[in-house]
């Protein structure tokens, strides 16, 4: 924790239209009892007054290597932060960033601090889906950066499209959620920005080769609509990049168009059964299989081909069962394979996960109540349970995905590493 009573939070302002919302992104931290340290770049002053973050942050804004009251002011910025936020984060701030760059206070902070880091994109919508800024941000996501997506909206001069800042206070959420995390894991448990290895060693997947899902399945109902649900895949792929930097051969199953690291193995589907047949045929190799998609319980039985018009009446939709992939994972599955099932529920969460726990024929469910504020869907924070077949129950308070990711991950190579261990000792007895 830091030197204050309150944990500390630097407040990076980028230099984009955006940086209006900062202001109230800092009001809402102070109010959670946040010591907020504001940090402006040049660009930043030409949107919004230095003076409004004097007035409300917890202590004066800090805007230049030079002239600052400290002669190393991103040093002391940087080992005194709990967390680092950015937001906006523009595409030039992001590039420096990724690239190592420290020409700025800003950028010299980030460089210089272990603390997390959460950046908050904002910029146009060719900017936001150019190769360059998707590669810089997937790169930022792989050294363990929290990236607050930015939303769909109306944007600077009138347009329409993905590149809003995220609302304030989902940025707060995340931040908090970020601080909830580091203060329960205690000191060194949650992965800072600057150093990507996982708390349990950087290497212990090498030679596992790792199957993972991620995202919502879309079960069609006509051409234009469909039954889904508010899975945005953070989580899988959060799983893919931190099985992969910890040395597994992954190959991700998903339904999103996120940024993956080049290296990961991916396949792109839709619809329930498109994923069993990917995922039932790519498990046969598999030494590891986590299914944190979420896939849908219903599909429509006989889609229109064309689309249903609100003219004709409400239309009457015959739903039946999806596969059940996961189950079918479980009955069929080759020797010492792992396999880890998510159960995203409201109520009875404990209960409802030990008995799929059971009924699924797994060895680890990873269960999140996605009810409570800053769970699950589509935030960049996350709380679960993990239960494993052994008996043996872990909590994981809320943190980022990054960290919940690692924190399967750790328990996935116990587990793999007292099966390898048992199946050698088989081996052994028989030889003898």
């Amino acid at each position: 924790m830091s030197e204050t009573a309150r944990p500390v939070a630097v407040l990076g302002v980028g230099g984009g239209i955006a940086a209006y919302k900062a202001v109230d992104v800092c009001r809402r931290l102070v109010d959670a009892g946040v010591h907020v340290a504001p940090v402006m770049t040049e660009a930043a002053g030409r949107f919004v007054g230095r003076t409004t973050f004097d007035a409300l942050a917890s202590e004066p804004v800090q805007v230049g290597l030079w002239g600052e009251r400290s002669p190393i002011p991103h040093t002391r910025l940087g080992q005194r932060a709990d967390v680092i936020v950015v937001a906006p984060a523009t595409a030039d701030l992001i590039a420096r960033y990724a690239h190592g760059m420290a020409d700025d206070l800003l950028t010299a902070t980030l460089i210089a601090t272990r603390a997390p880091v959460v950046i908050c994109p904002a910029m146009h919508t060719e900017m936001w889906e150019h190769p360059a800024v998707q590669a810089n941000v997937a790169t930022l996501e792989s050294r363990g950066v929290v990236v607050v997506s930015p939303e769909e909206g109306r944007l600077a001069g009138g347009d329409l499209g993905a590149g809003r800042l995220a609302e304030p206070s989902v940025i707060v959420d995340a931040v908090l959620g970020v601080l909830a995390g580091a203060a329960a894991a205690g000191p060194g448990r949650l992965r800072p920005a600057s150093g990507p290895a996982p708390a349990s060693g950087s290497s212990d997947l090498v030679g596992l080769r790792v199957l993972v899902t991620a995202g919502g399945t879309r079960e069609p109902i006509d051409p234009v609509r469909v039954i889904t649900n508010r899975s945005s895949g953070k989580q899988g792929h959060a799983l893919a990049e931190a099985a992969y930097r910890r040395g597994a051969a992954v190959t991700l199953v998903t339904t999103t168009d996120r940024t993956v690291t080049d290296g990961i193995d991916v396949e792109r589907v839709e619809t329930a059964a498109e994923m069993e047949r990917v995922v039932l045929r790519r498990a046969e190799t598999a030494d590891v299989v986590i299914m944190a998609a979420a896939v849908a319980d219903f599909r429509p039985t006989a889609p229109a081909a064309r689309k249903l018009k609100k003219a004709s009446g409400v239309p009457e939709i015959v739903l039946e069962p999806t596969p059940d992939i996961l189950a079918a994972l479980g009955a069929s599955r080759r020797p010492g394979q792992v396999l880890v099932g998510f159960a995203a529920e409201t109520d009875d969460v404990r209960e409802r996960a030990a008995a799929k726990l059971a009924s699924k024929g797994v060895d680890l469910m990873v269960a999140n109540d996605v009810s409570v504020p800053g769970v699950g869907f589509d935030h960049d924070t996350n709380e679960v349970v993990l239960l494993d077949a052994s008996g043996d129950v872990t909590r994981v308070d809320l943190t980022t995905k990054s960290a919940v990711a690692d924190a399967v991950l750790d328990r996935v190579a116990m587990i793999a590493t007292r099966r390898a261990a048992g199946t050698a000792a088989s081996v052994g007895g028989r030889d003898r």
